[in-house]
C-alpha cells in the first residue's frame, strides 16, 4: 500500500497527471526508443505503437493502479496485475527493464508537467510506480519458476509440421519441437509468443492462442491475418501467412496467460466471436479429451460461416460433450448455417444456470457487451473471466 505521506499527495495530483498521461505517456516511448531502438526493433509491436493503442495502454495501467491504490489500499488489483505479468512473462521481460522504463517516464513526466513536479510529487509517483513495478516483478518471477525457465529465458525452436488454410484470412499452423524435447504443459485457454525475423532485420513478437487442447506431442496456432480497416496490416500475422511452411522453424515461448479452465464441475459459458474462438477450441477439446458432461454453454459469433475459423471443428467439439450446446450468430448466415441467427451475439435470452463461471475472448466491444449482459443477469464479476490480445485497453476492469 501506499506510504501515509504518500497517499493525500497522489490524490491531489492525480487529477493534473491523469489528464496529461496521454502526452507523458506518447513522449516516454519517444525518450525510450531514442535511447532504446532495439526495444521498438526487436520487442515492442511497431503496429500498436504506431497506432497509439500502446500509449493508451500505459496510461490506463498507470492511472488504473493509481485509483486502485487510494480506494482500495488494503487489497491488492490481482486481476491487473496478473493479465500484464503473463503478457511480461511471454516475451520474456527482465527485472532490470523495470529500471530503463522508471528512468524515461519519470523524464517525460517531469517535462510534461514542469513545475507542478514537485519533489514530494516526484517521491509519490516514483512510490506508486516501484509499487507496481515491484508486484510486477514478483509475480514474473513466479510464472518463470512455474515454466521450469531462468528469467526471460522462455524462447525455443519449433518446427511447423503442418499448415492449413482455415478461411481466407486464417490459417493453422502445427507445431513441434525442433530440438526433440517433449512439448512443454500447459492449461486449455493460455497462449504463446512468436518471435519472427522480418525482412527489415527485426524480429518482432505477437502471441497466439494454443488452439487445441494439452497433452500432444505438438502444438497448434491459429493465425489470422490483420489487414488495413484504418491500421497498419500485420506485420507478423501477414508475414506468417505469406511465408510459414511445414519444415519452416519458429521460434516460440513457453505457454502463458490467466484465461485457463478451471478444473471443476461447474457450468461454464465459452463465448467468442472472430479468432476469439482459439481459445474456446482448446477448452472444448480438453473436456471432450477428459469425457467432460460439465453444462457448457457455447456461444460463437462472426461475420460469416466463411469467415467462422475452424468452423467444422468447433460444431463438433460441441457435439461430443453431452452437456454442450452451441448458440452462432453470424451478420450474413446464409444458406450455409440454417442454425445460426442473423446479427450480433445476444446472451440475454439464454438459459443460464447458477454458480456458471464464464470465458470471454474476442474484439473488446463484443466482450464488453456480453460481460455487461451477464453482469446484469446476475453473474458476479469475479466468474467472468476474459483474454485481451494487443494494448489491453480494459485494465480497469476486475
Amino acid at each position: 500500500m501506499l506510504s501515509e505521506q504518500s497517499v493525500p499527495v497522489v490524490r491531489a495530483s492525480l487529477p493534473a497527471v491523469g489528464a496529461a498521461i496521454g502526452d507523458i505517456t506518447t513522449l516516454f516511448y519517444r525518450k525510450l526508443f531514442d535511447a532504446h531502438p532495439e526495444l521498438l526493433r526487436d520487442l515492442f509491436n511497431r503496429g500498436n505503437q504506431a497506432s497509439g493503442e500502446q500509449q493508451r495502454a500505459l496510461a490506463g495501467s498507470i492511472a488504473a493502479f493509481a485509483g486502485m491504490l487510494l480506494e482500495s489500499p488494503d487489497a491488492r488489483p490481482d486481476a491487473l496485475l496478473s493479465r500484464i505479468a503473463h503478457k511480461h512473462a511471454s516475451l520474456g521481460i527482465t527485472s532490470d527493464q523495470y529500471k530503463i522504463v522508471h528512468r524515461h517516464l519519470f523524464a517525460a513526466i517531469a517535462e510534461v508537467l514542469g513545475d507542478a513536479v514537485t519533489p514530494e510529487v516526484a517521491a509519490a509517483w516514483d512510490e506508486v510506480y516501484w509499487l507496481m513495478a515491484n508486484a510486477l516483478v514478483a509475480v514474473e518471477s513466479r510464472l518463470y519458476q512455474e515454466a521450469g525457465v531462468a528469467e526471460g529465458e522462455v524462447w525455443r525452436p519449433m518446427e511447423i509440421t503442418g499448415r492449413r488454410e482455415e478461411t481466407p484470412d486464417a490459417v493453422s499452423l502445427v507445431l513441434r519441437p525442433a530440438d526433440g524435447r517433449p512439448t512443454r504443459p500447459f492449461l486449455p485457454g493460455q497462449y504463446v509468443s512468436v518471435r519472427s525475423s522480418l525482412p527489415d532485420g527485426s524480429r518482432q513478437i505477437r502471441q497466439y492462442s494454443l488452439s487445441a487442447a494439452p497433452g500432444r506431442t505438438d502444438w497448434r496456432i491459429t493465425v489470422k491475418r490483420v489487414q488495413g480497416g484504418g491500421r497498419p496490416e500485420g506485420e507478423v500475422s501477414s508475414w506468417l501467412h505469406a511465408h510459414a511452411r511445414p519444415g519452416d522453424v519458429l521460434t516460440v515461448s513457453a505457454p502463458f496467460g490467466d484465461l485457463a479452465l478451471a478444473e471443476d464441475d461447474g457450468p461454464l459459458l465459452l463465448a467468442s466471436a472472430g479468432i476469439g474462438v482459439t481459445p474456446v477450441l482448446a477448452m472444448l477439446d480438453h473436456l471432450a479429451a477428459t469425457g467432460s458432461t460439465r453444462p457448457v454453454t457455447v456461444v460463437h459469433a462472426d461475420r460469416s460461416p466463411a469467415d467462422h475459423p475452424h468452423r467444422q471443428e468447433h460444431l463438433d467439439l460441441v457435439r461430443a460433450l453431452p452437456g454442450a450446446r452451441l448458440h452462432l450468430w453470424y451478420e450474413e448466415p446464409g444458406d450455409a448455417a440454417p442454425e445460426a441467427a442473423a446479427g450480433r451475439a445476444d446472451v440475454t435470452g439464454l438459459e443460464l444456470p447458477p454458480g456458471l463461471t464464464a470465458y470471454l475472448c474476442g474484439p473488446v466491444p463484443f466482450m464488453r457487451a456480453v460481460r455487461g449482459d451477464l453482469l446484469r443477469r446476475g453473474v458476479p464479476a469475479e466468474a467472468v473471466h476474459y483474454e485481451v490480445f494487443g494494448p489491453d485497453l480494459w485494465l480497469g476492469q476486475p
